[in-house]
Formats: structure tokens, C-alpha cells, sequence
């Protein structure tokens, strides 16, 4: 057999430990990391949006409330506050892996759905709001959003629970000492007590 024809049988055999060596890596988790990364960004680009989706009402909201009561502006004023600071707020690139950042993210939303409580607690007052067809829109609309955060949060939650764990727990944590080095834990929300169900605005 010629040195050529031994080359030539040898390259069959690497390329069938080529593809074995891909499968077993494929196999023992190598693209978890990267996996469940991308899940936790998606699940919090839905905590945005949904976030974004309430502060998007709040204009209409503070309007129809303002043209059909006599209102507290103090109450209104907490409201436009807490929705301002929320949207001036830019968030860092690195805001899933940033404390202070995150804690502020989730600080300033927290401001504003205390804010909104207030002021639907205060709407009570006020018969004839409650009986306008344009705050019952957006009363509906509103607490719907509310419903849709929920969910997102607990989504997020559960995709940064699974991320963070891929990075402490074998397999996982061999990958994130060679390959995927520069990856660190994410940060998640508080869990508040009865927040396995969907909060709703008090109306």
C-alpha cells in the first residue's frame, strides 16, 4: 500500500472521529450556556415590552381621569413622577448582569405600579369616572398589562433560574471555566409573596 493510499484511508476514519467528537460535545451540553442565555434575553425583552406596554397607557390614563374628576393632584402628580423617572431611565447594556442597575430598573418600576395603585384606589371616590366609557378601556387595558408583567416576570425568573444554574452545576460549570469564561450569573426579581398569581389592580 502506498503512503498516498494510506492517507487516503486515514481521512474517512478522521472525519468519522470528527463528527463523533461533535456529537459527544453536542451531547454533554456545550451549547447550553449559549442556549439558555439567549432564552433569558428573549424572556426579558418580554418584561420590557410589557413594561413599556403600561407605561405607553398611563398618558391617556392621567388625562381621562384629570378631565372627568375634580382630582387630587397630588395623586396624579405621584403617578406622572414615577411614569418620567421610569422612562428617563437608560438601562446599561449589561443591566442582566449588573446589580445597582438592575435594582434601579426594578426599583423605579416597582415606584410606578405603587403610584397607579393609589391612584385607582382613589378612583372609588368618583362615580361618574367609573362610569366613563374611556377609563373603563383603559381600567381593562390597564389591568390586562398588569397580568401580561406578571407572567413575563415569572418567565424571566424561571430562564435566569435555569441559566444560573447551567453555570454552577456539572456540566455546566466545566464549559463556563474553558469556553465560556466571560459569562456570569444573571440577576432576577424579588419574588414577592403571593406572586405566583397574576396581580390586578384594584379598581
Amino acid at each position: 500500500m502506498t503512503v498516498a493510499t494510506m492517507q487516503m484511508s486515514r481521512m474517512p476514519m478522521r472525519g468519522a472521529l470528527m463528527l463523533l467528537l461533535a456529537l459527544m460535545l453536542s451531547g454533554c451540553g456545550v451549547n447550553n450556556i449559549p442556549t439558555f442565555e439567549e432564552q433569558a434575553k428573549a424572556a426579558w425583552s418580554q418584561v420590557q415590552n410589557q413594561y413599556q406596554r403600561r407605561a405607553d397607557l398611563i398618558p391617556n390614563l392621567v388625562e381621562t381621569v384629570k378631565g372627568a374628576a375634580s382630582f387630587e393632584k397630588e395623586t396624579l402628580q405621584a403617578v406622572i413622577e414615577a411614569r418620567s423617572k421610569v422612562a428617563q431611565t437608560t438601562l446599561p447594556p449589561d443591566v442582566l448582569t449588573n446589580p445597582d442597575a438592575f435594582k434601579a430598573f426594578e426599583q423605579n418600576q416597582a415606584a410606578l405600579t405603587s403610584a397607579l395603585s393609589r391612584l385607582m384606589v382613589v378612583v372609588e371616590r368618583y362615580p361618574d369616572l367609573k362610569a366613563n366609557q374611556n377609563f373603563l378601556a383603559l381600567q381593562s387595558q390597564l389591568e390586562g398589562t398588569e397580568n401580561r408583567i406578571s407572567v413575563a416576570r415569572r418567565d424571566y425568573i424561571e430562564a435566569v433560574r435555569v441559566y444560573n444554574t447551567e453555570l454552577k452545576t456539572f456540566p455546566g460549570r466545566l464549559w463556563a471555566m474553558t469556553l465560556y469564561a466571560g459569562h456570569e450569573p444573571m440577576q432576577t426579581f424579588a419574588a414577592n409573596e403571593g406572586a405566583q398569581t397574576p396581580p390586578t389592580v384594584k379598581f
